[in-house]
C-alpha cells in the first residue's frame, strides 16, 4: 500500500469518507430502513444482561478502548516511532488521531442523536452518538498499527498475524458498544468508516515513509572520478517481493543521480561471491548487497581491498554487521544509507583452521556454545518465526560441555582456560543490543576475545548480568578477555565452530588475523 501510487489509498479514503456521509445523511433524515436495523440492537442487549459476569468485563473493555485510553496508546507508540528515528510515521499517528477525535466529536454535536433508551443503567451516557467515539478511535488506531506493520514488518506471517489481532480488536470493541446498549449499528457503522476513511486520507497525503538522511546534507567530496555505475546483489529468497523490491532500489537510485542498477541473483551454488566479483568486472562504483549474513559477508570479502564501497541492506535474521555499524533494518532506510551515505573503512578478518579453507568473517567466530545454537537451529522454525528460533536452540545448548581451550594472542605463548563458549569479536553488540565485547570496534585493527564459564546452569544468570553490567572479573571467575591483532584457540576435542553466524563444522583450531580498514561500507552520515 505504502509503495503504490497516492491515488489508491486516496480513492479508498474519499470513499469510505462518501459512504459515512451517505449515513450520516440517513442517520439526521431519519430513513425507516435504518431505524429498523438499529432497532435489532436491543435484542443484543438483552441477551448480554442475561450472562452472567458479562456486564462487567464490558465495562473493562470500554474503559480500555475510550478516547482518552486510546488516545495515550497512540502517543506511546508515536514516541517509540520518533525514538526509532522515524518521525515521518510519528507525525502521521499523532495527526490522523487528532483529527480523527476532533471530527468524531464535532459531528457528535452537530447530528445530536440520542443515545438508546435500552443502553445499561450504570454508567448511561448523554452525549451524541452518532458516530461511536469507540468505533472510531479504535478503527483509526488498528489502522495506523497495520501501515506501522506494512512498513516496518519483514515477514508476512507476522503482519498477518498483527492484521488480525487489529480486527479482533476493533469487532470486540463494537461488540462491546451492542452488548452495553450505547449505541445503534449506525453509529459503529459510522464510526468504522470514518476512522478507516481519515487512515487512508492520511496516508495519502502524508506519506510515513521516512525521507533520505541525506536530503538536508552538504554533498560528500569525492575522492576518485565515478560513472555513477550501480550493481545490486540479491539473495531472492531474503525479500518477499523480488520486483517489488527492485523498482524501490530503481527509483531511489534514479532519484539520487545514479544510473539504473544493473541486478546480480545470488544462488545455491554460489551465495554471493562470484556476483560480486562479476559485478566489480562490470565496472560498479558501488556494490549493493542484500541478504541475511552469510551473503553480505561474501559479498564484502570479494570486494575487500578493492576500493569499490559495499551498501548493506540487511535482510536477514540476525543483520550483525548492519546493527553494528547503525545501519537501519528498514529496507527503504538501509536503501538509502547504501546510496546516499558515507564510506567508512572497517576491518575484516582472516581465518583458518583445520578441517576448513581459507575463509574470513566480518562480526565473530565462536567455538563452543555460541557455535552449537547456529548448528542447531531448525531452519523451517527460522522462516516462520526468525530470531526466535535461535532462542529456542539456545535453550537446548544452555549446558553445552566444558571445552579446554589454548589460547595464544600476538604470537604470544599459549594460556590454558576453561570455558563453554570462545567468541572472537571484531565488533561489539550481539543480538537484543547485548553488548558481549563493549571495548570492540571495528576500525581499531584488534580482535577481542571473550572466554565464558559458567559452572552451573543457574551460573548464565549473574554471568550475563555481569557482562551486560561490564564489571571487572576477578581472577578466577567465568569471565576472561583478551585483544590482539591475530589470534589461536586451540581446544583439546572436536567442537562446534562458526563464523559471521554461519556453521563451519566442527573442529580444534581456529587461527584468525585482523586486517586493518580493508572494506569500505556505506554508513550514515
Amino acid at each position: 500500500m505504502l509503495d503504490r501510487p497516492r491515488q489508491t489509498p486516496l480513492v479508498s479514503g474519499v470513499v469510505c469518507l462518501l459512504i459515512f456521509g451517505t449515513l450520516a445523511l440517513g442517520v439526521g433524515l431519519e430513513w425507516a430502513w435504518l431505524a429498523d436495523i438499529d432497532a435489532t440492537g436491543r435484542d443484543a442487549r438483552d441477551w448480554a444482561e442475561d450472562q452472567h459476569g458479562l456486564v462487567d468485563t464490558l465495562r473493562v473493555v470500554e474503559v480500555a478502548f475510550g478516547s482518552i485510553a486510546v488516545a495515550i496508546y497512540a502517543l506511546l507508540l508515536a514516541g517509540v516511532m520518533y525514538a526509532k528515528g522515524h518521525r515521518r510515521a510519528a507525525t502521521l499517528i499523532v495527526a490522523v488521531m487528532a483529527v480523527n477525535i476532533g471530527v468524531t466529536q464535532g459531528l457528535k454535536w452537530i447530528i445530536g442523536r440520542d443515545r438508546p433508551l435500552w443502553q445499561h443503567d450504570l454508567w448511561q451516557l448523554d452525549n451524541g452518538a452518532f458516530p461511536s467515539g469507540h468505533a472510531s478511535d479504535t478503527t483509526a488506531f488498528a489502522g495506523l498499527c497495520l501501515v506501522l506493520a506494512v512498513m516496518l514488518v519483514r515477514r508476512a506471517n507476522i503482519r498477518r498475524l498483527i492484521g488480525v489481532a487489529a480486527a479482533v480488536v476493533v469487532v470486540v470493541v463494537l461488540a462491546d458498544r451492542i452488548l452495553l446498549g450505547r449505541h445503534y449499528w449506525t453509529d459503529l457503522a459510522g464510526g468504522s468508516l470514518l476512522g478507516a476513511g481519515l487512515v487512508l486520507l492520511g496516508v495519502a497525503l502524508y506519506s510515513p515513509l521516512p525521507r533520505s538522511h541525506a536530503a538536508k546534507a552538504l554533498p560528500l567530496p569525492q575522492a576518485v572520478p565515478s560513472t555513477n555505475d550501480l550493481a545490486v546483489v540479491l539473495n531472492p529468497i531474503k525479500v518477499e517481493d523480488v520486483a517489488q523490491f527492485q523498482s524501490i532500489v530503481n527509483q531511489m537510485a534514479l532519484e539520487s543521480g545514479w544510473k539504473e542498477p544493473r541486478w546480480y541473483f545470488t544462488t545455491v551454488e554460489d551465495s554471493g561471491t562470484g556476483q560480486a566479483e562479476q559485478a566489480s568486472v562490470d565496472g560498479a562504483d558501488l556494490v549493493i548487497v542484500c541478504g541475511g549474513d552469510g551473503t553480505v559477508r561474501e559479498v564484502c570479502a570479494e570486494l575487500a581491498g578493492t576500493g569499490i564501497p559495499v551498501g548493506i541492506v540487511p535482510a536477514g535474521t540476525g543483520n550483525l554487521l548492519a546493527r553494528n555499524l547503525d545501519i537501519p533494518l528498514f529496507i527503504r532506510a538501509a536503501i538509502d544509507i547504501a546510496i546516499n551515505g558515507q564510506d567508512r573503512a572497517i576491518d575484516m578478518v582472516k581465518v583458518t583452521g583445520d578441517g576448513i579453507d581459507d575463509s574470513h568473517f566480518m562480526v565473530m567466530a565462536g567455538m563452543g556454545f555460541d557455535a552449537a545454537i547456529m548448528e542447531g537451529v531448525n531452519e523451517e522454525i527460522k522462516k516462520k518465526v526468525g530470531w526466535l528460533a535461535y532462542v529456542l536452540s539456545g535453550l537446548k545448548a544452555l549446558m553445552f560441555p566444558t571445552m579446554r581451550l589454548e589460547v595464544s594472542i600476538d604470537g604470544g605463548e599459549f594460556t590454558k582456560h576453561r570455558a563453554r563458549t570462545c567468541v572472537i569479536g571484531n565488533v561489539g553488540s550481539l543480538q537484543g543490543g547485548m553488548n558481549l565485547i563493549p571495548d570492540a570496534a571495528i576500525d581499531d585493527g584488534q580482535l577481542d576475545v571473550v572466554l565464558l564459564f559458567p559452572r552451573r546452569f543457574l551460573s548464565w544468570i549473574p554471568l550475563v548480568l555481569r557482562v551486560l553490567s561490564r564489571r571487572e572479573e576477578r581472577a578466577g571467575e567465568s569471565v576472561a578477555r583478551f585483544t590482539g591483532r591475530t589470534v589461536v584457540v586451540r581446544a583439546s576435542h572436536d567442537v562446534p565452530r562458526q563464523l559471521d553466524g554461519d556453521s563451519v563444522g566442527p573442529g580444534r583450531e581456529l587461527h584468525m588475523e585482523c586486517i586493518h580498514g580493508r572494506l569500505l561500507v556505506r554508513v550514515p552520515r
